[in-house]
């Protein structure tokens, strides 16, 4: 029995906030058919529903900083469903990392980033909830927040609908390479897809669709987890905190988002909890940096998966140089792709329509590096 074949300009695989936001962008520069190939549209095991939502300009490399001032702005104008919240981003350091901190507050400025550089009276005098004697300087961004990652989500997935993006249901199981090009997809339904150009935005799934192809990625999932706590009486408006122990903690609803990622956790795709990690890791840094969540309440718990690059933290955007035109991968992210969703998405539009970036350059976030081993990693607190 013949297999179904079909033939779009553009097959993206995955459609989460990075699929979704290619689609949306391909349709938009004119690129007539994309299909959003994605095997469950329920997102069960998706990373962006399970994302932190934070958004920051506070990036040591540049391009980083770029592709946020741009995908917030997105968000804020073009995704008014999100729940954008301006509480802005505090990043605080002890004395052996301050000058790496203020290094970084001169670059984010030459890129036009809004920011306040405290000492630790500073940070003493503003948030006296908050335990200073270990910091000796902060980096506060007022304009940068938080949002709701599924409304993210669902909202470029409508936005890319509305312009004709074609949603497959289905998983891809081979990728056929011809020459120098990928020429076929093999789906597990048996019909086969022939497109001009192939984004791999397949998330935590994206290395193992990478080999089929020869192309070796160094992305691995990685589980962090996220908590939800409530305190009896709320502290003052407070900014999303990021501290030396990799604590994270942000106002959400009634209570605090919280998290601390591990870089030790073994690699593969765990969503099972660990009930001690809250009790024995994040508990006492939280309270040590606020003494007011000594007496919280846990309410929720939940576990999500980052796709680790493990060469540098950044992602990894491109083909494979002179070995692969038409395959374009998007991974790697490493925490930080809702952000840059909006970004990636324009960005893989230009390389198919154009060949070239056309108005953030992420040349240095290509594949090459990978094969040079030369890593591009961000500076000071990731």
């Amino acid at each position: 029995m013949p297999h179904h074949l079909s033939h779009y300009d553009v097959a993206v695989i995955g459609a989460g906030a990075m699929g979704c936001a290619a689609g949306y962008f391909l349709a938009n520069a004119g690129v007539k058919s994309v299909a959003l190939i994605e095997p469950d549209p329920t997102y069960a095991q998706a990373a962006t529903p399970l994302a932190t939502g934070g958004c920051r300009r506070l990036f040591s490399c540049p391009e980083n900083i770029e592709m946020s001032k741009f995908s917030i702005e997105f968000f804020k104008r073009e995704l008014p469903d999100v729940a954008w919240r301006e509480g802005g981003y505090l990043f605080v350091a002890p004395a052996a990392q301050a000058s790496v901190l203020e290094r970084n507050a001169q670059v984010q400025r030459a890129h036009g980033v809004v920011l306040e550089v405290l000492s630790q009276a500073g940070l003493k005098s503003r948030y006296p909830w908050m335990h200073c004697e270990d910091l000796a300087v902060g980096v506060l961004s007022p304009q940068d927040g938080w949002l709701d990652p599924n409304a993210v989500l669902q909202g470029l997935r409508k936005k890319a609908l509305a312009l004709g993006v074609a949603p497959v249901r289905d998983r891809v199981v081979n990728l056929v390479v011809r020459g120098r090009r990928v020429a076929e997809l093999e789906l597990a339904s048996g019909t086969r897809v022939r497109a001009d150009f192939v984004i791999n935005a397949a998330g935590t799934w994206a290395a193992s669709l990478a080999k089929l192809v020869g192309m070796d990625l160094p992305v691995y999932p990685m589980r962090r987890f996220e908590h939800f706590v409530e305190l009896a009486e709320a502290l003052p408006p407070m900014p999303l905190i990021k501290d030396p122990a990799r604590l994270v903690v942000r106002p959400e609803g009634t209570g605090y988002a919280v998290g601390l990622v591990k870089s030790d956790e073994p690699r593969g795709f765990n969503l099972d909890l660990d009930p001690r990690h809250f009790e024995d890791v994040v508990w006492p840094a939280l309270a040590a940096r606020i003494p007011a969540f000594e007496s919280l309440r846990l309410r929720r718990e939940w576990a999500g998966l980052y796709d680790q690059n493990e060469l540098d933290g950044n992602m990894i955007l491109g083909n494979s140089p002179g070995r692969l035109d038409n395959f374009l991968v998007a991974c790697g992210f490493s925490g930080h792709g809702l952000m840059h969703a909006p970004a990636v998405g324009r960005a893989l539009a230009e390389l198919v329509v154009h060949g070239a970036y056309q108005t953030i350059d992420l040349a240095r976030m290509g594949y090459q590096r990978v094969l040079d081993n030369e890593p591009y990693a961000e500076a000071g607190i990731v």
